[in-house]
């Protein structure tokens, strides 16, 4: 599907998008890795729907401004950006980190949203002061975080890294940095973000890999359990990824999620 790809200047960023399809407006929100612009679910998603792909602050050819210093900015930024698109009865969502950003976007605001998919997100503190919620992947070995990952490491769209071109290695080292700076301190979660999940005020899909080792399903269930209209799926043979690994089972999930929005 024909894609298009534009720059919106907004008060403090320069954020990248692309655009296909027509139809009610559907915002998807990507991964720490940038995974999402390259599937075909994108285009499947834009079969019945006008997809926005915007590239957050330090990915693609988003800069990163350097008072855009936590997730919660970027969340702000996003608001701004659909706002500035005018866009209305919003399906927002988001994957992995891109759920995090959608999780705290909502929070704030549902005025502009009419469904949340949060794709396997972390952001959440759930456990104990010394309970590890989230993998530390900057710790583990590169093949052990594939590992914890994916159900079958292999599906990694970065699994062979030799294969990279100088330019796509390079986007790839910025991706990880701009994770690491906005991600790191504190690691991989906002600690106000638990006790605000409650605001979200728009039927939400909380979709979960079944073998995702580096957030796993019972902190997905935790995050169910905190949207007051809030329904948790799983996904079988699938790790952090399962719009990766079970496209179609993730699809399916989200259509009929979809549908119960339009029988209403």
């Amino acid at each position: 599907m024909k894609r298009h790809r534009e720059t919106v200047e907004l008060p403090g960023a320069r954020i990248e998008v692309e655009r296909m399809g027509s139809g009610p407006p559907l915002v998807l929100l990507q991964s720490a890795e940038a995974y999402e612009s390259g599937l075909d679910i994108v285009d499947r998603l834009a079969g019945s729907r006008e997809v926005f792909l915007p590239w957050a602050p330090g990915y693609g050819g988003s800069p990163l401004p350097d008072d855009v210093r936590t997730v919660d900015d970027v969340a702000y930024v996003y608001l701004d950006l659909i706002e500035r698109y005018d866009l209305r009865d919003i399906v927002l969502v988001g994957c992995s980190l891109g759920g995090w950003i959608a999780a705290e976007m909502a929070t704030k605001t549902c005025e502009r949203l009419s469904r949340l998919v949060l794709v396997d997100p972390v952001g959440a503190k759930f456990g104990g002061t010394y309970d590890r919620d989230i993998e530390d992947i900057y710790f583990l070995s590169f093949d052990k975080v594939k590992a914890i990952r994916f159900a079958d490491p292999r599906r990694d769209p970065l699994d062979d890294m030799t294969g990279l071109g100088e330019d796509e290695a390079m986007q790839v080292a910025r991706h990880r940095e701009s994770t690491a700076r906005l991600c790191w301190d504190p690691y991989f979660h906002n600690p106000a973000l638990k006790n605000r999940l409650h605001r979200i005020a728009v039927p939400t899909l909380v979709l979960w890999g079944e073998e995702d080792r580096f957030v796993r399903p019972g902190y997905g269930r935790g995050y169910a359990e905190r949207i007051p209209d809030s329904r948790f799926v799983s996904i079988a043979g699938a790790g952090h990824y399962p719009h990766i690994e079970q496209p179609d089972a993730f699809m399916g999930a989200v259509a009929a999620f979809l549908d119960g929005e339009a029988g209403q």
